[in-house]
């Protein structure tokens, strides 16, 4: 399965209780050969970015970066695994940690809007 994250927004459905993205966050990504990037914003979160490599079967291993509405910049790493819905969106299971704060690590879904 070939996937193109170019121009594709994305949002989360679920997220463990240590997070901050929640469904007002909205992800719009940007793909260039497998090099992913995204810009992000909305519920707790000011302003976050990340960047991250996508492999063959559309698995992304990324880094992030955002400042919450605390004032706190906060960081952290992600693997996202796709998976292809019947309506043709694209669902990601993300398994995640805090580099920064607790260093607590967490789940989350998000589904392309």
């Amino acid at each position: 399965m070939i996937i193109n994250y170019n121009n594709k927004r994305f949002s989360p459905v679920e997220n463990t209780e240590n997070g901050e993205t929640t469904a007002e966050t909205i992800f719009i990504y940007k793909q260039k050969e497998n090099i992913l990037t995204s810009i992000y914003n909305g519920g707790q979160v000011l302003s976050g970015h990340l960047i991250g490599l996508v492999d063959e079967n559309g698995n992304i291993e990324m880094r992030y970066h955002q400042v919450n509405k605390k004032g706190e910049l906060m960081t952290g790493i992600c693997h996202s695994k796709p998976e292809l819905l019947p309506n043709g969106k694209i669902r990601l299971y993300e398994d995640w940690k805090w580099t920064s704060g607790d260093k607590s690590s967490g789940k989350s879904i998000l589904e392309e809007i």
